[in-house]
């Protein structure tokens, strides 16, 4: 795989008209790759909008287990299972 050059990303908070702060991320090779095939698969526009996408939800994800909320899953065949992210 080719080398990446996209180690520096512009995060917004919010609307494109805020002011920005640019956060420089090193990540191994698997990790840049994940993030290339999140973005593809979810058309995002930039790695930074992947980012800021994964950060809200795991920011939410976060609020709810704080209040005891518990996650599940549901396969297509209808069956719930736990779902455990924070162990």
């Amino acid at each position: 795989m080719s080398h990446h050059r996209h180690r520096r990303s512009s995060f917004v908070d919010g609307d494109e008209g805020r002011s920005t702060t640019r956060v420089q991320l090193e990540m191994p090779p698997q990790a840049m790759e994940r993030l290339q095939r999140l973005k593809d698969r979810t058309e995002a526009a930039s790695y930074a909008e992947v980012i800021r996408n994964a950060l809200r939800l795991y920011e939410a994800m976060v609020a709810e287990a704080e209040q005891g909320r518990e996650f599940a899953i549901k396969s297509p065949d209808g069956v719930i299972a736990p779902y455990r992210i924070f162990v």
